[in-house]
């Protein structure tokens, strides 16, 4: 991150909206934080579905790839 470009008041309205996103959907945090404490190896499948409404269900999925887990741990060092 470059502290030159910081701006606390930023940074204080993502933590607002994101405790407001983990209040109204805390099922779906945790399944999220579950999977990724234990980790997603190579070779998981990702599959995500989404039902607008009025509309059909549309479903897409993706394997996990090596270089995928290594821009997990590159994002993840940057905290």
């Amino acid at each position: 991150m470059n502290m030159n470009n910081f701006n606390p008041q930023m940074l204080l309205a993502a933590m607002s909206s994101f405790n407001t996103f983990k209040s109204n959907h805390p099922k779906f945090v945790n399944f999220i934080d579950m999977i990724f404490k234990t980790g997603l190896p190579e070779g998981s499948i990702i599959e995500i579905s989404v039902t607008k409404p009025g509309e059909e269900k549309m479903t897409t999925n993706m394997k996990v790839l090596e270089s995928d887990i290594e821009l997990m741990n590159a994002l993840k060092d940057q905290d």
